[in-house]
């Protein structure tokens, strides 16, 4: 016994997490990883295959 205060806690984080508002600086999250590009590489490859080919 004595879980019931300990299951109740978790019981509230996992309502925070799953209802509450998460405000995220997208830009301070680029600044963390490293990547300094606007623009995604998946989005530039997309952009090349939308061009006619040369022949």
């Amino acid at each position: 016994m004595g879980r019931g205060r300990a299951k109740a806690k978790q019981t509230k984080v996992a309502r925070q997490l799953k209802y509450g508002s998460h405000d995220i600086d997208l830009a301070r999250l680029r600044e963390e990883l490293g990547t300094g590009a606007t623009t995604a590489p998946d989005d530039e490859a997309d952009a090349r295959a939308d061009e006619p080919a040369d022949r």
